[in-house]
């Protein structure tokens, strides 16, 4: 929704520099000294993404597939509205008031609300805690460049070990939101891409107006998403030694298949993040029609391994190199 400090380029860095235009000297002096704190600019990009008000078009490619969506975000009085409308494909909007989401298919006039913590998504940063983000990233400044018609300050994240990818982050200067994030393989392989290609900040809140049509869904079917927080070592199960940075975020039961009868299948579904990116564990009982072979798909940045761990199907999700989700596997085990 995705997929940190020394001041040394390696060569496999070197490429990611073009399109970015090279810093004039005092400029070197500014980008140096923002590198000696870090952490605040990048504390900075994610509460641009939380506290200002915009709306804009946005676009996402993984070299296979690419989407658009317009996005509207308003921080109104303590409170956060999102609206997203996807451009392509079936006809949905993603709603959010705080941690309360209502996704829309309006051509199947069929409603889905659920309660849930929110994550980070751009162009918010942090996945599970801004402190950490420079415990496995080292950040470069790279220079500056545009994006969307507005200057933006561009800088890598460059991944500290291989089992998380680098990213290249585009921030609108005067503001600090972020207006494109890259994904990179380790050899500077562009894998995924989000970018706004037209975008407002600053905009009177119309919080009341994306919400509007909340407030009457004729005709459509309503379906209430229940999750029942919990723990792995609750649920019997234990992670030995997961891979080095990622550390649970939450862990919740919910039903299977939503759009199903009451009897769907439970889910177990435990979120991991190293502060950048974040894992999905999803742990259900084996059932024999659905589940075949072990199945490792990848598409852009996202990887995703399932397979049988006795009575159980487990599936890993997340925007990480393959060995890492084969790391979780392997890590996790039946305690009862």
């Amino acid at each position: 929704m995705k997929p940190t400090v020394a001041l040394r380029l390696c060569v496999c860095v070197m490429p990611l520099l073009a399109g970015v235009m090279a810093l004039p000297a005092h400029a070197q002096d500014a980008a140096t000294a923002q590198g000696h704190d870090a952490r605040a600019w990048l504390l900075r990009i994610h509460e641009a993404a939380l506290q200002r008000n915009y709306q804009g078009t946005l676009v996402v490619s993984n070299g296979v597939q690419t989407s658009t969506s317009r996005v509207q975000h308003f921080a109104d009085g303590g409170q956060q509205v999102e609206r997203i409308d996807w451009l392509d494909g079936e006809a949905r909007s993603m709603i959010r008031h705080n941690d309360v989401v209502h996704t829309l298919w309006p051509n199947a006039k069929l409603a889905l609300i659920e309660q849930r913590e929110p994550r980070a998504t751009f162009p918010a940063l942090f996945s599970g805690g801004e402190k950490r983000v420079l415990e496995w990233y080292e950040l470069h400044p790279l220079g500056l460049d545009r994006v969307a018609g507005l200057p933006a300050e561009v800088v890598l994240l460059k991944a500290r070990d291989a089992l998380r990818f680098s990213q290249r982050l585009w921030a609108e200067r005067r503001t600090g939101l972020l207006l494109r994030a890259d994904v990179l393989a380790a050899n500077g392989q562009l894998m995924e891409s989000v970018s706004f290609t037209e975008v407002s900040i600053g905009i009177r809140s119309q919080a009341e107006q994306a919400m509007a049509v909340l407030r009457h869904l004729p005709g459509y079917r309503v379906i209430r998403n229940q999750a029942l927080p919990t723990a792995l070592e609750q649920e019997g199960w234990v992670l030995s030694k997961p891979p080095a940075g990622f550390q649970e975020v939450t862990c919740a039961r919910r039903s299977l298949d939503v759009m199903a009868s009451d009897s769907s299948p439970i889910v177990l579904q435990t979120i991991f993040a190293d502060g950048l990116t974040h894992i999905s564990l999803f742990i259900e009982p084996f059932d024999p029609k659905r589940h075949q072979a072990e199945a490792v798909t990848t598409l852009g940045a996202t990887s995703t391994l399932a397979t049988r761990r006795g009575d159980h199907w487990v599936t890993v999700v997340g925007d990480v190199p393959l060995e890492t989700l084969k790391k979780f596997v392997q890590a996790l085990s039946r305690k009862r």
